[in-house]
C-alpha cells in the first residue's frame, strides 16, 4: 500500500493514537501541523490512590476508553473514518500492555479502512510537538527531551534524522522528581507538586550535588542527586531535626535543572546550533523553562517550547511525527507493526 502524498496539494489527514503510559489519546491532524482535534482521557485520579502508575490497571482502562476516545476525536474534528488517509500510533517505548492496546486498535482500523499505518517512537512525538506549536520551526536544531523515563539530548538534522548525543544513565529527570516528591509526601503526580512547592523555597538553601560525569559527556545521571536528598532527609529525621520541605524541593530542582541547562547550551555551541527545542513531560517544569530561557538569551540561542497541553502525552504530536515519516516514505506496517517497551530513538 504505502500511498505517497499526491502532487495536487491535497491535504493528508492522519488519525493518531497514543497509549504508551496512562493517557488514552487520539487526534486528527492534517499535514502534520494543523490539529483538528486532540482528545486526552487521563488516568491520574485512578492511579493517585496507588502513588504511581499501575501497568495492569492502565492497560485495562485503555481497553475500556480507546474506542470512545477515537470516536470523540473524529466527531470534534468533523470528519469520518472514510476521510482518514493514514494512521499513526505510538508503538515504542512504553508500558507493553498499554502500547499493545493502541497498536492493536490502530492495526484493526488501518486494515478495515485500507489505509497506511505508521508506527511512531514516543520521544520523536514529543520533539514534533514543537512543530505544531511553532509553525516556523524547521530542522536542524538541538533538542532536550525530559520526561519520566527519558533525559535525552539529540541533534535533529532533518524531520526524520536524529543523532542521539546524550541519554540518562540511571534515573531520568522526571523519575527523580517523582521519587523525591514521594519521600517528601507530596503525592501523585509528584513532578508538578514538587515544582509548585519549590516556588516557596530557597534553591540555594542546600548544596545538593551536580553530576556532570566525564568532561565532554552529554549523558545525564540524577541518581546521586536523588540519593543526596534521601540522605539529607534521613539524617534530619534520625536526629529529630526540623527541615523545610520547600527548601529541599527548590534545592533539588535547582541541581537537576542546572545540569540539564548547562549540557543543552554546550551542545548548541559545540554543534553550531542556534535553535534549541525543549520537549517531554518535564518541559512543563517552570524552573526548567525559566532557566533555559535565560541561558539561551545569554548565548544567542533561539528557544522553542511547547505549550503545557503538548508537554504531556498526547496524540497530536504522534500525528505530526507520523506525517513526516509518511512523507519520507515509511512503509505501511498494518500487518507487521508490533509494540516494544524499550527502543532507541
Amino acid at each position: 500500500m504505502n500511498r505517497k502524498p499526491p502532487k495536487n496539494g491535497k491535504e493528508y489527514l492522519c488519525l493518531a493514537i497514543e497509549s504508551s503510559c496512562d493517557e488514552t489519546a487520539a487526534a486528527v491532524v492534517t499535514d502534520g501541523r494543523n490539529v483538528l482535534s486532540n482528545i486526552i482521557s487521563s488516568q491520574i485520579d485512578i492511579h493517585k490512590a496507588y502513588g504511581g502508575v499501575v501497568p495492569e490497571i492502565a492497560s485495562r482502562h485503555h481497553l475500556n476508553n480507546i474506542s470512545t476516545v477515537v470516536d470523540q476525536t473524529l466527531e470534534e474534528a468533523g470528519v469520518s473514518f472514510e476521510d482518514i488517509d493514514f494512521i499513526g500510533v505510538t508503538n515504542r517505548p512504553g508500558l507493553i500492555g498499554a502500547l499493545l492496546i493502541g497498536t492493536a486498535t490502530a492495526k484493526a482500523l488501518a486494515f478495515a479502512l485500507d489505509v497506511s499505518l505508521i508506527g511512531v517512537h514516543h520521544i520523536r512525538g514529543h520533539i514534533c510537538a514543537n512543530y505544531i506549536a511553532h509553525p516556523d520551526l524547521k530542522p536542524p536544531f538541538a533538542s532536550l527531551v525530559v520526561s519520566g523515563g527519558h533525559s535525552t539530548l539529540a541533534d535533529v538534522k532533518d524531520y526524520t534524522e536524529y543523532e542521539i548525543l546524550g541519554q540518562t544513565r540511571d534515573d531520568a529527570a522526571g523519575e527523580a522528581f517523582d521519587k523525591v516528591a514521594r519521600v517528601l509526601g507530596l503525592g501523585y503526580p509528584g513532578g508538578p507538586l514538587l515544582d509548585k512547592l519549590a516556588k516557596e523555597g530557597d534553591p540555594e538553601a542546600i548544596p545538593f550535588k551536580r553530576v556532570y560525569l566525564e568532561k565532554d559527556s552529554y549523558d545525564f545521571s540524577f541518581s546521586g542527586t536523588k540519593t543526596g536528598v534521601l540522605n539529607y532527609l534521613n539524617g534530619k529525621r534520625q536526629k529529630g531535626e526540623e527541615f523545610n520541605p520547600a527548601d529541599v524541593a527548590a534545592s533539588f530542582q535547582a541541581a537537576v535543572v542546572e545540569v540539564l541547562v548547562e549540557k543543552s547550551v554546550r551542545l548548541c555551541k559545540e554543534r553550531g546550533r542556534d535553535k534549541l527545542v525543549l520537549a517531554g513531560g518535564v518541559a512543563a517544569n517552570s524552573c526548567l523553562r525559566a532557566e533555559l530561557e535565560k541561558a539561551c538569551w545569554q548565548n544567542g540561542i533561539e528557544l522553542y517550547m511547547p505549550p503545557l497541553i503538548l508537554c504531556t502525552d498526547n496524540a497530536a504530536m504522534i500525528g505530526c511525527a507520523a506525517y513526516y515519516e509518511f512523507l519520507a516514505g515509511a512503509e505501511d506496517e498494518t500487518m507487521t507493526l508490533d509494540a516494544y517497551p524499550n527502543a532507541e530513538l
